[in-house]
């Protein structure tokens, strides 16, 4: 089954027993699904980035609802042409909840993912999506991927280069490389993460987030 990039982070991002998030808190959830958005649209032919510009290439459908919508958002925005990537994962990032939705959906619509209804201490609202047999075999893929290109310096496609680069900033690294294997290859993901452009941009807006967010906390 061939799955796009956001759906890929979004199964990356999702706990196998649990079907809950894990991974670093928001806001790096989100920009990592809005840079996913992003990175299939590249992929797809469909916007070009540079260092000082993010460039609408094609307006085509693609029948996929969460990448039609993003790529009309782009498209209609008076900024179009005018603004670089880290303005669009930015401002993708603040509609990231609704996307999420639509990325689960598409991803329970497939039978990946099961919709699952709950309650919290009783009271509250619980949705969980844990993963179904399809779901599992999935994400072991794309984990065996990632891993060969990390674990063997095999030189990576772009929609795996741009995938570590997700799962770095997403704090998804633990989840397919073990401590040691870290340790000794570190270098490496950062090398593989960094091949991309967005893949660098994504990295910079997490970090100086985070950084803001820990000033904040320092300050009150």
């Amino acid at each position: 089954m061939k799955l796009t990039m956001p759906e890929e982070i979004m199964l990356l991002m999702l706990d196998n027993a649990t079907g809950r998030p894990v991974g670093l808190p928001a806001p790096a959830g989100d920009y990592a699904i809005a840079t996913a958005i992003l990175m299939q649209l590249s992929l797809d032919g469909r916007i070009d980035t540079d260092l000082e510009r993010l460039m609408v290439t094609s307006q085509r459908p693609s029948g996929d609802p969460v990448l039609d919508e993003a790529m009309t958002m782009i498209a209609s925005s008076p900024e179009a042409g005018l603004r670089d990537s880290r303005y669009w994962i930015v401002e993708l990032g603040r509609h990231a909840e609704h996307f999420r939705a639509m990325v689960l959906d598409r991803l329970v619509a497939k039978g990946v993912l099961r919709r699952e209804e709950g309650r919290f201490l009783w009271v509250f609202p619980d949705r969980r999506y844990p993963k179904g047999p399809e779901g599992e075999a999935e994400v072991q893929e794309v984990r065996a991927r990632l891993r060969q290109v990390l674990l063997e310096n095999e030189i990576p496609d772009p929609q795996d280069a741009l995938l570590i680069g997700l799962a770095r900033s997403a704090g998804l690294i633990p989840l397919i490389l073990t401590p040691e294997e870290q340790a000794r290859v570190g270098a490496r993901v950062d090398q593989v993460a960094d091949l991309e452009e967005l893949g660098r941009t994504l990295s910079s807006v997490t970090r100086e987030v985070f950084a803001m967010m820990l000033a904040f906390a320092g300050a009150h």
